[in-house]
């Protein structure tokens, strides 16, 4: 399994934006200082703007702050905002698509079961623990 580059960037957002607590950030900061493109910062930036995790200072003077402290940002509720599709087989979305299902397939429900291992994993983890 791999992450989604939108994990990857809310995830290095989050760290400079509480490595930088004491200032407002802009989005064309994060990019530049982060190695991806305006666009996509954006859009994480947007996705994270609608949680309590990223606070949006409009108008002049504005900028970006984290919106809590590093302890209260759990790893896990990010991964969960940040991937759109956790779904590592295609029989997670369409109980149709596979014809094995029907004759008692044990492999959804062993993948079902790691990938929310995996999230229990990240869930152990906060933002402050990777500062």
């Amino acid at each position: 399994m791999q992450l989604s580059k939108f994990s990857d960037y809310s995830f290095r957002a989050l760290i400079y934006l509480a490595q930088h607590r004491d200032q407002l950030c802009t989005v064309e900061e994060l990019s530049m200082n982060l190695n991806t493109s305006e666009q996509h910062m954006k859009k994480v930036i947007h996705k994270l703007g609608k949680t309590p995790y990223v606070t949006s200072i409009k108008g002049r003077g504005g900028g970006l702050r984290l919106g809590c402290e590093p302890q209260e940002i759990n790893l896990g509720e990010i991964l969960k905002i940040t991937e759109d599709n956790l779904n590592i087989l295609e029989c997670f979305n369409k109980s149709a698509g596979c014809p094995l299902l029907s004759s008692g397939c044990k492999l959804k429900s062993i993948t079902s079961d790691a990938l929310q291992k995996f999230i229990e994993e990240f869930s152990n983890y906060t933002l402050e623990d990777l500062l």
